[in-house]
């Protein structure tokens, strides 16, 4: 008897067949994601395309210095709950060796599937051998963390804020966890278990980000540090980011992030036991409005 299950199908509608686009720029790589309609909410053609670009970038041995970014408004909304594109139930041409999720059963599926489309593509993405730069404008928030947060460095705009709310979902925390290495335990909490948002100046407070700029400024802000950087020798930038990677694994940043994806899986399979639903019955909408109820705007 087989314990697979009818692989899932689903209505997918997408926007656009581009949700990333790529230029090279000289020694720069630009990597742009494109769904401003949805806010850069990140579905898994959009994550595939980012994989593609980013390869595309370490492949071409002219680019010495990458650069990820949003169109539009905000960088990104994070993991994609609402729009027409979501396909959390197709099938891709993996890349990382994960067997496909669409015929697992139960919690066996979405733990399979986040392990290449959010871990798996995260840590690979964070061991580019090239410095990547987050140019971060508008909202930041759960799995825009993560895209930011594998960057080598983050220049924000003066709008932009961090968030990650997923504890209204009763989740602990977007698939890369990052948050108690990216601030100070107690701040960790606060911004995780109150899931407020983090203006661009606090975050520089922390660490977090590295430079704040007028979001006008910000293109050219980040162009003025790929420009240094890509001054420098190709191996020298290389095993530097290596060595203070390094420096975070054994810290224990690879341990954190494996036990923290068992607890996160944990409660999706308990919200879908006590509710029906992974994400416990809250969706798009719903979460944009208590974020905004929540940070008083509207």
């Amino acid at each position: 008897m087989s314990d697979l299950v009818e692989p899932r199908t689903a209505e997918i509608t997408y926007e656009t067949d581009t949700p990333v686009d790529y230029r090279a720029d000289g020694a720069i790589a630009w990597i742009t994601m494109n769904r401003p309609a949805y806010n850069n909410a990140q579905n898994s053609q959009m994550t595939y395309a980012l994989d593609d670009a980013f390869r595309r970038a370490v492949d071409d041995d002219a680019i010495k210095v990458i650069i990820l970014r949003g169109a539009g408004k905000h960088f990104s909304a994070g993991h994609d709950i609402g729009s027409p594109g979501r396909d959390v139930d197709k099938s891709f041409e993996r890349r990382l060796m994960w067997a496909d999720h669409v015929n697992k059963p139960a919690a066996e599926m979405l733990y399979t599937r986040e392990h290449e489309v959010y871990l798996g593509m995260c840590r690979r993405w964070r061991d580019i051998p090239k410095p990547t730069i987050a140019l971060v404008q508008g909202a930041c928030i759960a799995g825009g963390l993560m895209l930011a947060w594998v960057c080598d460095f983050v220049i924000a705009s003066d709008d932009a804020f961090f968030q990650d709310p997923v504890v209204r979902m009763g989740i602990p925390g977007v698939e890369y966890f990052a948050h108690a290495f990216e601030l100070p335990p107690r701040i960790a909490k606060e911004f995780l278990l109150l899931g407020e948002r983090m203006t661009a100046s606090r975050a520089e407070q922390f660490g977090m980000v590295n430079q704040m700029v007028a979001r006008e400024d910000l293109e050219q802000a980040g162009r003025a540090m790929a420009e240094k950087l890509a001054a420098y020798p190709r191996l020298g930038l290389w095993l530097g980011k290596q060595a203070i990677n390094h420096v975070e694994d054994l810290r224990g940043k690879r341990t954190a992030m494996d036990a923290h994806y068992h607890m996160h899986h944990f409660a999706h399979a308990q919200n879908d036991l006590t509710t029906g639903d992974r994400l416990g019955g809250q969706d798009a909408k719903s979460m944009a409005a208590a974020n905004k109820k929540q940070a008083g705007v509207s």
